[in-house]
Order: C-alpha cells, then structure tokens, then sequence
C-alpha cells in the first residue's frame, strides 16, 4: 500500500526558509539529489523513517508535527 504523506510537503519548504537554505542545501545535507529533495517538498515521494526523525532533530520539531499528527 503507497500513502503519501502531503503534511511533511507542507511543512519542510517553510521549515528549510525559516533557516535560510536552499534546497541544494538541503540536498547535500541529506546526501541526496536536489530533484530528489525537490520531489520531497513537492510531496512526490514517501521519506524513510531514519529521514524523518533526522528532519525532526534538524528542525528542532517532533516527527508527528512533520507528518501532521498535531
């Protein structure tokens, strides 16, 4: 079963702005491709567990804020 999360979509580009970066930035930071972090905040792909809780950590927010849990 495919579930996209959107919430995590809505919530990454304002998090990633309020902390002056690119989505480069974040690509690198991830260790990933910046179309691939671009289909993250498009909504466009699921993210592993270990990316979220990372994300979390990052932002200095709880995983369920991220997946809309709130």
């Amino acid at each position: 079963m495919e579930i996209i999360l959107p919430s995590i979509a809505q919530r990454l580009s304002p998090l990633r702005k309020e902390k002056g970066l690119k989505q480069k930035e974040m690509a690198e930071l991830l260790n990933c491709t910046v179309q691939h972090y671009q289909r993250m905040e498009y909504g466009k792909v699921n993210l592993p567990a270990t990316t979220v809780i990372f994300l979390a950590d990052y932002f200095g927010v709880t995983t369920d804020y991220l997946l809309g849990r709130e």
